[in-house]
């Protein structure tokens, strides 16, 4: 028994060195920590158990020493004390290379994340798929693709990539719900540098192909870029306070020691008198949720809408904003695109939706419209629609058109819906419309500057407020800005038991 003990330990020590010393040195070189080390940051100390420490690559070449792990670590531990299951791809080890053996390791842990209702969180760090394999590497990618699937909406799927990810390796990290990435060392591409400059001559370095910030500003791909990957995975830690194990748990609470009956006398000062002079709604944001704690997400694309976490009275939720700060927080392709996906995630794990509006309408343009903003702008349309959890709007200021019916109106199944004294719900704003309804009665006054101003007052007298919305039901309520933190609890506290379900089907038919 003792030998096979010493035996047990060799192996195990052997387990853990990974490529070797060498090999780690050279990690760390660039600023990157080892497969180990990086859940070691990411989960609760000493709560990893790891899971087939022992396979080994089936395709080793004759006298080829075999390499326990095969490039990638997997098994489960704890955050916070709730139960997660990962892997941690090892880019000593092969280069991380996906083989029969790697993909079988992970798609294991999916399955039993699947079983079991915890998250998977995968920590990307491969050279794509191990060439010497063949067609079973490209298997073992499809095998983890539809476990992907299979498992979307049903628990939370998180990737960091923490090295290069390309190829056909990028596609389980885009069916994931949060992508983290790292500047400087990260890259996600379908194609890299080299093979763009073969096809369409273009010179672009890895950081401007697939690198951290292109993804968090420009395509939209990953949902948060940091410094560092301690950065990361400290993120990917707290995300965990804000969202469930599963889509039948309830999402962790909060502190819950800001009083639920607060109010703020900085809000009746937030927003400007001028319907066109711009404010930062986070200032709004931040003053009603619990502590000041907005956990947001995608902040460096589509800054034109916000979407993020928080806590309301303890409870979890799910932000959607406007920001006046931005293009005076139009909706544009990009960010019907981002709320959309946030609109979806929160229904699908029972978040409740809490939007913040601030909306002049749809942003006009050749560009938008040959880019699809009536396809795009309906996915945002059909994500708030499809939605049954709890839907409250707070109207701060303008709600225009169809805009006003697309950010979770009345109309399209809001629970609760109110709106400060500043709201102004039309179709359009008073300029426009008194220009379309009385160009000729204007162009032939004596003083056409005059009548102009003379329209717009009367026409703003009597559309742009929110008291004709509130006076056919569409607002529930005018408020008081210092009132809108306990209200909004108070009504999450009466949708608690909220029953509501969509028609029996197979799915819906998504504009895509």
């Amino acid at each position: 028994m003792r030998e096979k003990l010493d035996r047990l330990a060799a192996a195990s020590v052997a387990a853990e060195q990974g490529g070797g010393a060498e090999r780690l040195a050279a990690q760390h070189a660039k600023g990157k920590l080892s497969a180990r080390e990086r859940l070691d940051v990411l989960l609760d100390e000493g709560s990893f158990t790891e899971l087939d420490r022992f396979v080994t690559s089936r395709s080793l070449g004759e006298g080829e020493a075999p390499i326990y792990g095969d490039g990638v670590v997997t098994g489960y531990g704890r955050i916070d004390g709730r139960l997660v299951y990962v892997f941690s791809q090892d880019f000593t080890v092969f280069g991380g290379s996906l083989s029969e053996a790697h993909a079988g390791k992970i798609c294991k842990v999916m399955d039993l994340a699947m079983r079991n209702g915890a998250p998977v969180i995968g920590l990307n760090d491969s050279g794509g798929a191990r060439i010497q394999e063949g067609v079973v590497s490209l298997g073992g990618y499809a095998d983890i693709f539809l476990r992907n699937t299979m498992a979307s909406g049903v628990i939370p799927q998180i990737s960091a990539i923490l090295g290069p990810c390309a190829g056909g390796a990028v596609y389980s990290p885009a069916i994931t719900d949060f992508i983290y990435m790292v500047r400087k060392t990260s890259y996600m591409f379908v194609t890299g540098p080299n093979v763009v400059k073969t096809v369409t001559h273009e010179d672009v370095t890895m950081e401007q192909l697939g690198g951290a910030d292109t993804h968090a500003s420009t395509s939209g791909v990953a949902h948060f870029a940091h410094d560092s990957e301690l950065e990361s995975l400290h993120a990917i830690r707290q995300l965990f306070r804000f969202i469930p194990s599963n889509n039948v748990d309830d999402a962790p609470r909060g502190a819950g020691t800001d009083p639920a009956t607060r109010r703020d006398e900085a809000l009746i000062d937030l927003v400007p008198d001028h319907p066109n002079q711009p404010y930062d709604m986070r200032d709004i944001l931040r003053r009603v949720v619990d502590d000041g704690d907005f956990y947001e997400v995608q902040p460096d694309y589509a800054a034109n809408i916000l979407v993020g976490f928080a806590h309301l009275g303890g409870q979890s939720v799910g932000i959607v904003a406007n920001q006046p700060a931005v293009l005076a927080g139009v909706l544009d392709i990009d960010a019907s695109l981002k709320a959309a996906r946030f609109v979806r995630f929160c229904d699908c794990f029972n978040i409740p939706i809490i939007t913040f509006e601030d909306v002049p309408g749809f942003l006009p343009g050749v560009a938008q419209e040959h880019g699809g903003i009536i396809k795009h702008g309906a996915k945002l349309l059909y994500a708030y629609c499809e939605a049954t959890v709890p839907k409250l709007t707070v109207i701060t200021r303008k709600a225009y058109g169809g805009a006003y019916d697309v950010m979770s109106s009345k109309h399209i199944r809001g629970d609760m819906n109110l709106a400060w004294p500043t709201a102004e719900i039309a179709v359009m704003g008073a300029k426009g419309a008194v220009d379309i309804l009385y160009r000729k009665d204007i162009a032939s006054a004596d003083d056409p500057a005059a009548a102009m101003d003379a329209r717009v007052a009367e026409y703003t007298e009597k559309f742009a407020n929110p008291y004709n919305a509130a006076a056919r039901g569409y607002v529930d309520d005018v408020i008081d800005p210092r009132d809108t933190r306990p209200r909004l609890i108070d009504a999450l506290e009466t949708l608690r038991g909220k029953r509501d379900r969509n028609p029996p089907r197979k799915h819906g038919n998504l504009p895509l």
